[in-house]
């Protein structure tokens, strides 16, 4: 397994573990508790890491949100909440549910360390999500939230990644999308309007560049001998199941 399959079969198992977190009640329960929509929660608690910047600042950070939807959900935030203070609840029910919800995985230790590596080794340029939230202050030490944390900062990195190669591509964050599995129902999704383009055209360039998000991606974990990244997608795919159950 190369770096660049590692980061490719570690892509499923992070969606899967980041949306059960995303999806749990208790999420969706701070949300409400800070008076927001999920549309605004959604928005601020992941790029309110950024701090107080213009929401056209994260409009181009997300990418893959339509602009006037990721403004609409900042300014609405902003009425009634500091976005970062939005992304320190975010942070802090993270680590709950991984206490609760990961922390009885049997070989969490190991996942730590070697999860860890990878976030350890990833060179930060062009990625200004994961940079902002790696350096967020882990508020919870046991392991359980170590490891949600680190999980969420891989995928992360990935949907960074991501967007880097789909820009290199040529292909524009809406033309991603509907080129991809989801179509017009992810374009919708995502707050984007019609007229859409046609799907035809551009999925040979968004095939490249899925292979150059592989390939940014497994310059992390190259940092991970072939035993190792191997151990860490089986890990993975165990724990996405154990959480699917």
């Amino acid at each position: 397994m190369t770096p660049e399959q590692a980061a490719a079969n570690a892509m499923k198992g992070l969606a899967t573990i980041v949306g059960a977190f995303a999806e749990s009640p208790q999420t969706l329960r701070r949300a409400r508790l800070l008076g927001l929509s999920g549309w605004a929660y959604h928005v601020s608690a992941r790029a309110g890491a950024l701090g107080e910047v213009r929401p056209e600042t994260v409009a181009a950070a997300i990418g893959f949100i339509a602009p006037e939807a990721v403004i609409d959900g900042w300014e609405s935030t902003a009425k009634s909440s500091a976005p970062m203070e939005v992304a320190s609840w975010h942070l802090h029910e993270l680590c709950k549910w991984g206490i609760g919800q990961i922390g009885g995985f049997p070989r969490l230790v190991r996942l730590l360390e070697l999860a860890g590596q990878v976030v350890d080794a990833v060179d930060l340029a062009a990625l200004p999500l994961f940079a902002a939230w790696r350096a967020m202050p882990v508020p919870d030490q046991a392991p359980g939230a170590r490891a949600a944390v680190i999980l969420h900062l891989l995928h992360e990195h990935r949907l960074g990644v991501h967007l880097v190669a789909v820009r290199a591509s040529g292909l524009t964050p809406l033309e991603a999308i509907i080129a991809g599995p989801e179509g017009e129902t992810g374009a919708v999704a995502f707050g984007w309007q019609p007229p859409y383009p046609s799907a035809g055209p551009i999925v040979r360039r968004l095939m490249w560049a899925d292979s150059v998000a592989d390939a940014l991606a497994g310059q992390a974990y190259a940092a991970l001998d072939l035993a190792e990244r191997i151990e860490l997608v089986g890990l993975l795919e165990s724990l996405s199941q154990r959480l699917a159950r």
